[in-house]
């Protein structure tokens, strides 16, 4: 499916950024105490680095069942009543949730681009690539929330 190709494709380019991401927290100090500049700079570049990563994560973490979730195992459920509780809740939680962050971050979203907002304090041009990293979730989430709830079951499975 092209949806699965494209989510692990993303998930694979986002992986990487915890690298950079760490590089640049690190590198703070140094520029701080030693350079006196730039640390400003470089913890800018990691937000955003780590808005990025964020957004891609929590889908990947609901793909791999590695998030944080209440448990479905109740006892002398079966297989099939959990693979339907976790579909009624894609589909009860998960997307009205994810519709409502991309309806009420919507105009802000699109202002904050059209404008090239940069961050509050140090004016740095890139914040409204946070923003977008927002809509980045809400859209991974939702479109996560509506695969797995149309997802067809497992072969061999009895549900």
């Amino acid at each position: 499916m092209v949806i699965e190709r494209a989510q692990k494709a993303a998930i694979a380019a986002a992986s990487v950024l915890v690298l950079p991401v760490s590089f640049l927290l690190f590198l703070q100090w140094p520029l701080r105490e030693w350079l006196h500049a730039y640390s400003r700079e470089a913890n800018d570049l990691a937000q955003i680095l780590f808005a990025v990563y964020v957004s891609v994560a929590i889908t990947a973490a609901t793909r791999a069942h590695t998030h944080l979730a209440a448990s479905v195992d109740a006892p002398g459920s079966d297989g099939r009543t959990q693979r339907m509780l976790m579909r009624v809740a894609a589909l009860v939680v998960l997307v009205p949730w994810s519709s409502f962050v991309l309806y009420a971050a919507w105009s802000s979203v699109i202002q904050s681009v059209r404008q090239l907002e940069g961050f509050p304090e140090t004016y740095n041009p890139g914040y409204f690539l946070i923003r977008i990293a927002l809509v980045a979730l809400a859209l991974l989430v939702l479109v996560q929330a509506i695969t797995d709830a149309l997802r067809p079951h497992p072969a061999g499975s009895s549900g």
